[in-house]
């Protein structure tokens, strides 16, 4: 199952949620698809929707997700990395409407750059590739994945055998 989460900010974003609908349609995404589709005007034909998601009910759908689509907001990309998942995140941008400023852009670029912990999205047109190919993306981000905590310890474990 894929789930989508488009947040509850009050701008639609119809170009996240068409294209989720429209590889659906096509039958390039074979696999169930529910999207919380917040204010968006457009009603998908080919996947399950909901305007609001209750926390609960959000944890479980992200939870049982093999893959999560989610805006830029913080809180729905950190949401599927807490339990080990690496959310596909598509930011809203202000040159279609869906938010005041890019602020979600300049963010995600920040965090994809530094700890490689997600798949941004920044032209729609990429979405399928990475829908098609998400398990493979994966197994090569954790290949290059570089825990801050593995080099902590390492360097803590270095500081004690100096003391001893």
């Amino acid at each position: 199952m894929i789930f989508v989460t488009v947040g509850t900010h009050e701008q639609s974003f119809e170009r996240l949620v068409k294209k989720i609908d429209e590889l659906k349609k096509q039958r390039k995404i074979e696999e169930k698809v529910i999207i919380q589709k917040g204010f968006t005007n457009y009603e998908p034909k080919n996947c399950i929707s909901y305007k609001i998601i209750g926390y609960e009910e959000m944890k479980k759908y992200i939870s049982e997700a093999r893959i999560v689509v989610t805006h830029g907001g913080p809180a729905s990309f950190i949401a599927p990395l807490s339990i080990g998942k690496i959310p596909i995140v598509v930011p809203r941008l202000k040159e279609f409407e869906e938010h005041v400023n890019d602020h979600q852009l300049e963010f995600v670029k920040q965090l994809a750059d530094r700890d490689n912990n997600i798949i941004p999205i920044y032209d729609i047109s990429e979405l399928e590739d990475k829908i098609l190919n998400y398990d493979s993306i994966v197994i090569g981000m954790m290949k290059n994945y570089k825990s801050n905590n593995k080099e902590f310890n390492k360097r803590l474990e270095e500081e004690i055998k100096a003391l001893f």
